[in-house]
């Protein structure tokens, strides 16, 4: 077993000690696999932002086989719909989306602008899949926030074509921006309905 397996194996027991249901899969094939097998009887489902979601060939998934269950924001007209569509989350049987971060005590740790996804793997969804690359896994907090603050955060801003100071710089400066997406810092940790949130671990970087 390499540093990495051991890593994730000790993230995995403590995802299930906190009452989060882990899995780890090889591929982008067991991924889909698993996914079709977690919302097979779903009748509304969501998700949020996320390029783990895109690079990883389930939002794909979603839209191509599951046309009369799953919602997704781009079909919003405008930002009224849009919003409308994110509230929908919140009464889904499922809501997928990924995290910033994954400590090896089994911490999600996750920074929003808007705070729907944050919100949403609080409450609300019956069922929360959140699928991480390997290259999410972080030792503790702090290099949770550290690994935002100079890399997740940074990245997303330049993709949304945010101006924040952070798109020159290449980390947080903790910026007072209209566009700042660093509004919402949520740590999940042990929770009161077992098995409701999902992380699925995939053998591969994936996202920011």
């Amino acid at each position: 077993m390499n540093k990495m397996d051991e890593r994730i194996e000790k993230a995995m027991k403590a995802l299930a000690l906190n009452k989060m249901k882990p899995y780890f899969v090889q591929s982008r094939e067991e991924l889909h696999a698993l996914i079709r097998e977690l919302v097979s009887k779903d009748r509304l489902i969501t998700a949020g932002g996320s390029m783990t979601l895109k690079e990883s060939g389930v939002t794909d998934l979603l839209m191509n086989e599951f046309p009369n269950a799953y919602i997704d924001r781009s079909a919003g007209k405008d930002r009224e719909e849009v919003e409308e569509i994110m509230r929908k989350a919140f009464v889904s049987d499922t809501f997928l989306c990924s995290s910033n971060a994954v400590t090896e005590d089994g911490e999600l740790y996750n920074v929003d602008g808007n705070g729907n996804r944050v919100s949403a793997m609080i409450f609300g969804p019956k069922q929360v899949i959140v699928v991480v690359g390997v290259n999410k896994l972080v030792k503790d907090i702090p290099e949770a926030i550290k690994r935002v603050e100079t890399a997740a955060a940074p990245k997303n801003t330049v993709r949304l074509d945010c101006g924040t100071p952070c798109t020159k710089t290449g980390e947080c400066v903790h910026c007072r921006s209209d566009k700042r997406i660093c509004c919402s810092y949520v740590t999940l940790r042990q929770q009161r309905v077992p098995d409701r949130i999902k992380v699925i671990f995939v053998n591969e970087s994936l996202g920011y």
